[in-house]
């Protein structure tokens, strides 16, 4: 079975294989979030794979929360992406932006001393690493429902800015405890208006945000991520499968170009011990295709295609390290293992020295 090297049709794009490299942040860009010039030998390196989704890339000052991380809300931000769309496209690849507010796990180090936004007044567990160290996670301040048609507005504008770039298409970044997570989840989410209780309210924000980004660049070019058992960040949520049975449906009538599920393969060491699966839920009401994420290999990965649990499967890890992960897929060849030292630290180390089968 090699259903990982067949096409796939992905909006108005075919992607060559099914072997697609999930979003990872590196810490590669400026202390302003612009682009340099090696992250487009990094993208173009994995260009092989059928559809490459940037590290999380953020829509507005606000959103901002990691150090070196790129954004997307600039003039300078748009120009110096350019070269690493070019590189990507001119090795035959497929790349999307992955659009990105930190919400409540941003810090005021980031922030020009003011308090994160969320959708409630719930600090998140875990620390955040600021520019001055790591920190605490503070609380968070309560977004006004007025403001969300700002917010709203910075995922269109970015999703705008990422074809000014270049771009493929955007993911929107709905997962890993960052703000449309927080929303989505009971356990950040314990707002008494429109936008919080009930699960319908849950998926208010999220939606208006999908709607906003398919309207500006087409739904053909929008795909969605989401994490439905994640616990990072200090993320939970008393009733994942009846959240996400509300949402499918509603994703399934945007007619986007993917929706993409972090769920772990039981066993992973960040699978979340007893929690629910929550994919086949989704996979059951959207016509979309959709991608599966979280510690997949070949065999795992051609097992849920070819078992219709999933239509793509994204690799994290493998392809940090691997980046002609396809070629040692393909012929079952040993794959490179990761320098975490160098995860986020700043140059080529770690980030474009991994070597290639021979």
């Amino acid at each position: 079975m090699n259903q990982l090297f067949d096409a796939l049709k992905i909006g108005d794009h075919t992607a060559k294989n099914r072997v697609f490299m999930a979003p990872m942040t590196r810490g590669r860009a400026t202390a302003e979030g612009i682009p340099l010039p090696h992250m487009a030998t990094y993208y173009a390196q994995r260009a092989t794979g059928g559809l490459l989704i940037t590290e999380a890339t953020a829509v507005s000052a606000q959103g901002v929360g990691w150090v070196n991380a790129p954004r997307i809300d600039s003039e300078e931000a748009i120009a110096a992406w350019r070269p690493v769309t070019d590189a990507v496209h001119e090795e035959g690849g497929l790349i999307f932006l992955q659009l990105w507010h930190l919400g409540r796990v941003s810090h005021p180090d980031f922030l020009g001393g003011e308090l994160p936004v969320g959708p409630s007044a719930i600090t998140a567990a875990g620390e955040s690493h600021t520019p001055l160290g790591k920190k605490p996670y503070v609380e968070p301040r309560a977004l006004d429902a007025s403001e969300l048609p700002g917010i709203v507005a910075d995922y269109a504008n970015g999703a705008k800015n990422a074809i000014a770039a270049g771009f493929d298409g955007v993911e929107i970044h709905g997962a890993n405890g960052y703000l449309i997570d927080q929303f989505l989840k009971d356990g950040s989410n314990q707002r008494d208006d429109d936008f919080g209780g009930s699960i319908a309210n849950r998926w208010r924000f999220p939606l208006q945000v999908v709607d906003a980004v398919a309207a500006a660049i087409g739904a053909e070019r929008t795909g969605l991520r989401l994490s439905p058992t994640g616990s990072y960040n200090g993320m939970s949520d008393t009733d994942p499968v009846a959240l996400y049975a509300h949402g499918a449906p509603e994703l399934d009538k945007r007619n986007l170009a993917f929706v993409h599920v972090v769920e772990h393969v039981p066993g992973h060491m960040f699978a979340t011990p007893g929690a629910p699966a929550v994919a086949p839920t989704i996979r059951a009401s959207l016509r979309a295709p959709l991608i599966l994420n979280g510690g997949f290999d070949r065999e795992t990965g051609n097992a849920a295609i070819a078992e219709d649990r999933a239509d793509a499967i994204a690799f994290g890890t493998p392809f940090l390290a691997n980046p002609d992960l396809v070629a040692r897929l393909s012929a079952g060849s040993a794959l490179n293992q990761p320098d975490f030292m160098t995860l986020y630290t700043p140059g080529e180390k770690g980030y474009t020295d991994y070597p290639t089968l021979g």
